[in-house]
């Protein structure tokens, strides 16, 4: 049996093992993390829309992004996570806005309006690519250097262009800490309920996994929202209003092709080939940097930062944030905001 055959088999026996635990395990961790605090009811949904959209030719991309700040003010381009987009900024970029900031928020490949230029083009997921994309973007707005500042997906990528890009970054705000996969090591089993929280990367890893996305994945978002940020009580227009993006045409072959490469399991955009060469090194991250944590994350659990600690040679910060969870620049807006100024400041 090949590596590859082996490794969808282990997977594919993951998922089928963690899947109906993933809610329990959810609930359990919000449980001990918020022991001793005082429950306090989640934000109310803010229902504004970040509009009027704008578009630009960034790369291999049209990107669709929303900027809203003064053209001339220090650059900071918010970077969105799986499954959600421009929204979880929707707090966020009014604060930075104010504060005298050029505020970008794309939406990133296979997510809302933004679009690939040639239909030839490999629907690639990999991380060098949305790094990359995040360059070509700044690129194409003339920005020479921005904070980068994101979590999941987008934390990814502002963590490869912080790492391979230092010239073009300002500074890092990442949530969950250093994000750049090792993917040599992607086969390396995590905790328990770690692996438990990880149900829908299995999932995705099967031709089973790609259908259900293709015909749920408003359903399976919705349920990963739940699990991953157990103290925040969406309601369904917030949840709508995020999830027309996931209309997108490519945004089922991204997300496969993501959760795929990842583990070692598809081959990457051979465009890309070097700049994964160079991640697989596990740079080390120049810019200043500040990490955060929500200690309600049901799928990261929050830690202490001190594990990644050797991978930033200038983090100023590492905090966990009360009752946040995954989603923690639309849970926790402030606290998200306040990181980004403190590095505007720097």
């Amino acid at each position: 049996m090949s590596e590859s055959v082996d490794r969808r088999h282990v997977l594919a026996f993951g998922a089928a093992l963690t899947g109906g635990f993933a809610m329990e395990f959810a609930q359990a961790t919000a449980a001990d993390n918020g022991a001793g605090q005082t429950a306090t009811p989640s934000r109310a949904a803010s229902s504004r829309r970040l509009e009027p959209l704008r578009s630009v030719e960034a790369g291999v991309l049209d990107i669709a992004y929303y900027e809203e700040g003064p053209a001339d003010g220090p650059a900071v381009v918010l970077l969105h996570g799986f499954p959600y987009d421009i929204h979880s900024y929707v707090d966020v970029a009014p604060l930075l806005a104010a504060k005298g900031c050029r505020v970008v928020v794309p939406y990133l490949r296979g997510y809302g309006p933004t679009r690939f230029l040639d239909s030839k083009t490999p629907r690639s997921g990999e991380q060098a690519a949305v790094g990359a994309d995040l360059i070509a973007l700044i690129d194409a707005l003339g920005i020479k250097r921005a904070v980068f500042a994101g979590y999941d997906w987008g934390g990814r990528a502002a963590c490869v262009g912080a790492a391979l890009w230092p010239d073009r970054c300002a500074g890092l705000v990442s949530v969950n800490g250093y994000l750049v996969q090792d993917i040599a090591h992607a086969m390396v089993p995590a905790k328990v309920p770690r692996e438990v929280a990880y149900w829908y990367q299995y999932y995705f890893q099967i031709e089973r996994g790609r259908a259900g996305l293709a015909a749920n994945r408003r359903e399976i978002a919705k349920i990963l929202w739940q699990q991953w940020s157990p103290n925040w009580h969406f309601d369904e227009a917030t949840f709508e209003r995020t999830a027309r993006a996931f209309d997108n045409p490519d945004y089922v072959d991204v997300v496969i092709h993501s959760y795929r490469h990842r583990y070692g399991l598809a081959d990457g955009d051979p465009r890309y080939a070097e700049l994964e060469r160079r991640l697989a090194t596990q740079p080390v991250i120049a810019a200043p940097a500040i990490t955060l944590d929500g200690n309600a994350d049901g799928v990261n659990p929050a830690t202490d930062g001190t594990a990644y600690a050797v991978k930033f040679s200038r983090r100023l910060a590492h905090r966990v944030i009360p009752r946040a969870g995954h989603n923690l620049p639309q849970e926790e807006p402030e606290a998200f905001a306040v990181a980004v100024m403190e590095l505007i400041k720097t």
